[in-house]
C-alpha cells in the first residue's frame, strides 16, 4: 500500500513513517490536510487520494499522557476502496499496525520507510 505516514511516539515528536515514495513528502501531506476539517477523526477524499485521521487504536499515549493520532494520505487502487473512516482505520491499520508497535516506545526516532 503506497501511503504518506504521519504521527509520534511515546518520546519522539511528529513524524513521517512512511513517505508514499516521495523524497519530501511533507508538501503532498499538508496540501491534502489543508482542505479538511481539524478534529481528531477525519476521512476525506482529495483528488485521487484519501486523507483519515485517527487516534491511536490501542490508546497509546505520548510521554505528556496525550493519545497519539496517526494521520495517513492513501494513494493508488487502495485509495479507490476507502469510502469512509471506518473502512480506513480497517484497511490501513492493518497494514501499519505491527510497525508501530516495534517503534513507538522506542527512544530514538525510528527511520521513514517509502
Amino acid at each position: 500500500m503506497r501511503l504518506i505516514w504521519a504521527t509520534r511516539g511515546r518520546t519522539w515528536g511528529f513524524r513521517f513513517l512512511r513517505t508514499g515514495e516521495y523524497e519530501d513528502p511533507l508538501g503532498v501531506y499538508e496540501t491534502v490536510f489543508s482542505q479538511l476539517d481539524d478534529q481528531p477523526e477525519v476521512w476525506g477524499r482529495v483528488d485521487d487520494m484519501v486523507a483519515l485521521r485517527f487516534p491511536d487504536p490501542d490508546e497509546r499515549q505520548d510521554a505528556s499522557g496525550r493519545v497519539i493520532p496517526h494521520e495517513f494520505v492513501v494513494f493508488g487502487p487502495e485509495a479507490g476502496c476507502i469510502d469512509s473512516l471506518d473502512d480506513g482505520r480497517r484497511l490501513v491499520w492493518r497494514e501499519v499496525a505491527q510497525r508501530f508497535e516495534d517503534v513507538w516506545d522506542r527512544p530514538e526516532t525510528p527511520p521513514a520507510l517509502g
